[in-house]
């Protein structure tokens, strides 16, 4: 039997896919005897002229890009026979089997494994994503990953494959085009036609999440549109906070660029850690109370310090100096001692201020809580109570552990928009137990911010 062979020059060996009036062919170059994959785009029936584009824009991109772990442009070339009309694009050939057809077949990815995939995409996403204008996939998603060469504890070599939805984001009209993806698999933007290269790590996350269930993203269950894959995954808390990092449906609580999602899978507050190490510390005063609608936390008094007794010492004189300073004022002359009165009373607000802040040491408590709809912070001395303006829960986009400038862990912060809630002073047992038990609870990853040295 004749092979067909296209240009005069590729020789059909085998189909390796067929859809919507597109192949994919596996076939032999004449000129250079190895394996090629030509794909190719058909007038038909079922043709369109939004896949003409798209299938052009997809030989644009290959031919403008260069990375070891993409398969290369070869060709390009228009079919006019009487069996084909269309285009057909070439590329260099991957021998290996996709991770849907590894998934079909029963195998399992070990957490180590996946993370290995993970962190290869993610190398290939800051070649794409830095690329000017940036190169947004569209269509990451299990049967778009090969995997060859796999040896002792290596997963092997990644590959990602299919441009056929790729999109180059103009910078200057910043503008999407054409709606496409695989549903389970996309993010929310994508189905209003908006696309941005945190779209391509949501697709990343639900890939990896299907590796470690085993079950496609779309049959899990979801809560306010995130996938629910803790009880069907045995993974570490760390790397289940990075997923549901990925994974978030609102744009503004996700990762933003493959190098943050890279830095922050090697962090190492990402790593492996103790379950015993996130139990409440013995000896601990703050309360802690959760349940499946509210958490609160009740920050008990600081207590007696040498701060606080230096303070003390310093208030009574500083106090002390301002009142003998007001009386004698206040019996000179009229209208002199107004004016000596009036001229003390910022010094009286600093007594006072340092007053407050020792009997808030001793007495007072800070109580946070955060139910279905808010989070609130509030400061409580006696019958008093101040604090900040509670925020809506969904605003709530960073959880944060705080170290001072020397380097040692200071305290929690949770953001809801630009609105800031600090915890106060935390030992570094208390600060590790809480921000877990927050990041577990607001299903948000714990990150980092180290304050800078304060220049004298």
């Amino acid at each position: 039997m004749t092979r067909e062979i296209l240009s005069d020059r590729y020789e059909i060996q085998q189909q390796l896919g067929k859809n919507a009036g597109r192949r994919t062919l596996l076939a032999r170059d004449f000129e250079t005897q190895e394996l090629v994959v030509i794909k190719l785009l058909s007038f038909g029936s079922d043709f369109e002229w939004d896949n003409l584009k798209l299938f052009e824009r997809e030989a644009e991109t290959l031919k403008a890009i260069n990375h070891p772990s993409i398969p290369s442009y070869l060709d390009f070339f228009e079919l006019d026979s009487p069996n084909s009309k269309g285009f057909a694009l070439v590329q260099t050939y991957v021998e290996g089997k996709s991770l849907d057809q590894h998934l079909k077949v029963g195998r399992t990815f070990s957490e180590v494994e996946v993370k290995q995939i993970a962190k290869a995409l993610l190398e290939i996403l800051i070649y794409l994503h830095g690329r000017q204008p940036p190169v947004i996939h569209r269509d990451i998603k299990p049967s778009n990953i090969l995997l060859t060469n796999r040896s002792g504890n290596s997963v092997g070599v990644v590959y990602l494959v299919d441009f056929g939805s790729v999109q180059t984001i103009a910078a200057r009209e910043g503008i999407t085009y054409t709606v496409v993806g695989t549903y389970g698999y996309m993010p929310l933007e994508q189905f209003g036609g908006r696309t941005v290269p945190a779209s391509d790590l949501y697709s990343l996350g639900a890939t990896l999440i299907a590796l470690v269930t085993g079950t496609h993203p779309a049959d899990l269950p979801q809560q306010d549109g995130q996938i629910q894959f803790e009880q069907a995954a045995n993974l570490n808390s760390a790397f289940s906070s990075w997923l549901r990092w990925m994974t978030q449906p609102s744009l503004d609580k996700r990762l933003t660029s493959a190098q943050e999602a890279l830095q922050a899978l090697e962090q190492e507050h990402q790593r492996d850690i103790d379950p015993l190490g996130v139990r409440k510390p013995a000896g601990s005063k703050v309360l802690l109370t959760k349940n499946a609608d509210s958490l609160e936390i009740i920050m008990p008094p600081a207590g007696f310090s040498s701060h606080i007794g230096f303070l003390c010492f310093f208030a009574i004189a500083w106090n002390s100096f301002i009142f003998f300073w007001t009386v004698s004022a206040l019996s000179a002359p009229f209208p002199g001692n107004l004016f000596f009165a009036l001229f003390s009373l910022p010094f009286w607000s600093s007594g006072i201020g340092m007053v407050r802040e020792i009997l808030f040491a001793l007495f007072g408590r800070v109580r946070l809580r955060i139910n279905q709809q808010q989070i609130s912070l509030t400061y409580e001395l006696f019958r008093f109570k101040s604090g900040f303006r509670p925020a809506p829960k969904q605003d709530i986009n960073k959880l944060e552990m705080v170290y001072s400038a020397g380097g040692n862990p200071w305290t929690i912060a949770i953001w809801a928009g630009t609105q800031e809630y600090q915890l106060g002073c935390l030992t570094a047992p208390e600060l590790d137990w809480l921000c877990h038990e927050l990041s577990d609870w607001l299903k948000l990853p714990i990150q980092v911010r180290r304050l800078p040295p304060v220049e004298m």
